[in-house]
């Protein structure tokens, strides 16, 4: 009798993806959610209730920040293990044409006899931009697609917009600025279409992995494209909130004035759309289309989380929720992200499962780059070709109140311009020398400017010893590349 259920257990563990031990992975990825999901408390909020729910089986970071000032930056550190500083990729993804002696972290999982099935906005979006490399599956929705270098199109002809088009009061209006990719748009679609977006067809791709049998541990990636605008997404996700109830963020009138002057320029210039926005009143309108979106791609991962937990993989899968960056909008006067400021760098970041202590809030500073370093010791991945900069968390997800606080760097779009992040300070560096200098603790929207005060002298000294001693040319911009297509691959000539 004891022989049949070990021989039991072994078949159960070929079946259903548990040799070795290893735990299953699911990577969910979320694009521009700023940090207003509901466990955090924050005004405005959006209505999370499946974000709440992993957070409150896991460990939910309130001071997790991103590793790049937008997306292309971001991901390409978090596959690669890399900063921008080392890479060259300030504002390119491309690391994987530059190094192609680095091991992506879908590669390391391979590696390790991990099942790798990915789907969506993981890497940036461009045509030629996906590492292919090391995915046994990595899923478009089109035969297009495939051929045309895995953009992701979330917006393509496919797939429903509203009517009419342009929708929202800013780009409605004669006078707006000419955009693309959807900048400030918004708007509802009809709830019928909601199975037609891309961004439910992929959550249905990993629902439906999830339905099957694995002969080895999988790790799972599904990267959802919203609430990066254009904010569309159905009707009922609208009507979950009141607009005229909606809660500004908090502004300052003259919350430039202290900064340095080349920043400052540029910002007074950025400002130019909230001080659109709010003459067209419509201040709230565009916040109500982020929220409506936060709220749908919150839709989409608790179909995937439901899937999940109606599995046998439910009790062996470590799952990881991060945004690859935040989003102001209208602080600091500014709508989108590539700033050093809370707004863009501070990002939902919550895990669960085997090794995670349940239901804990942890405020110690961590960056989306540790990501590969703590699954290589979590799931027990092979050393890696190159060094990876990040820092394991795996203790801080074991036992979160034990956790020390620590500085985490993120570089901006240009070599030596960086901000140095804890619990108390946010220290900001341009590559021209001017500073700032935030205590975050007091000032939590960051509006007063401290690095000009002599008494900070040498806590300036000690944040700016944090950051690297050299750092890359930037990589070759991406116009100044060959994309050679050749049938369902793609390849860079350099």
């Amino acid at each position: 009798m004891k022989l049949l259920l070990v021989l039991a257990c072994l078949v159960t563990g070929i079946l259903f993806g548990k040799p070795e031990g290893k735990p299953n992975v699911l990577f969910i990825a979320v694009d521009d959610m700023n940090d207003w999901i509901g466990c955090h408390g924050t005004t405005p909020a959006a209505i999370t209730p499946n974000i709440d729910r992993l957070a409150e089986r896991g460990v939910n970071f309130t001071n997790a920040h991103t590793a790049g000032v937008f997306c292309a930056p971001s991901r390409a550190a978090i596959f690669s293990g890399q900063f921008a500083s080392t890479t060259g990729c300030y504002d390119s993804a491309l690391y994987f044409v530059d190094h192609p002696g680095i091991r992506p972290l879908q590669a390391s999982f391979q590696k390790a006899g991990y099942r790798t099935i990915g789907t969506g906005k993981l890497f940036h979006h461009p045509a030629g931009a996906v590492d292919m490399r090391g995915w046994d599956e990595f899923r478009v929705r089109t035969k297009r697609q495939r051929e045309t270098g895995y953009p992701m199109d979330s917006w393509s002809d496919e797939v429903p917009f509203p009517d009419p088009r342009p929708y929202g009061t800013y780009q409605r209006t004669p006078g707006a600025p000419k955009t693309n990719s959807g900048f400030m748009e918004f708007g509802p679609v009809r709830n019928n279409r909601e199975k037609d977006l891309a961004d439910t067809m992929r959550a249905q791709w990993a629902v439906d992995q999830l339905g099957k049998k694995w002969d080895k541990p999988f790790f799972l990636a599904v990267g959802l494209y919203a609430p990066h605008f254009p904010n569309y997404c159905p009707q009922k996700y609208f009507d979950l909130y009141e607009r005229e109830k909606i809660e500004l963020p908090p502004y300052k009138a003259n919350d430039l004035d202290d900064l340095p002057e080349n920043i400052r320029r540029q910002k007074i210039n950025r400002s130019r759309i909230h001080q659109r926005l709010v003459q067209l009143g419509a201040v709230k309108e565009s916040l109500h289309g982020y929220l409506a979106c936060m709220s749908y791609a919150d839709a989409q991962i608790g179909r995937v989380l439901d899937a999940l937990d109606s599995s046998p993989y439910a009790d062996d899968t470590i799952i990881v929720l991060w945004s690859d960056h935040g989003y102001h909008h209208g602080e600091k006067g500014d709508w989108g992200k590539h700033t050093l400021w809370e707004r863009t760098s501070n990002v939902p970041f919550v895990w669960a499962g085997p090794g995670v202590a349940k239901g804990a809030t942890s405020d110690v500073t961590v960056s989306l780059i540790d990501m590969y370093p703590t699954f290589v010791e979590l799931c027990d991945l092979p050393e890696t070709p190159h060094k990876l900069e990040g820092t394991s968390i795996a203790n801080t997800l074991a036992k979160p109140k034990k956790a020390k606080d620590r500085e985490v760097y993120l570089p901006h779009m240009f070599p030596e311009s960086y901000a140095i992040m804890n619990k108390q300070w946010r220290y900001i560096r341009y590559k021209d020398g001017s500073e700032e200098l935030y205590d975050v603790q007091k000032d939590p929207n960051e509006w007063n400017n401290l690095a000009e005060q002599p008494k900070y002298a040498d806590l300036k000294k000690l944040l700016v010893d944090q950051a690297p001693k050299t750092f890359a040319k930037p990589s070759p911009k991406r116009k100044k590349r060959d994309l050679i297509l050749e049938g369902e691959t793609f390849r860079w000539k350099q």
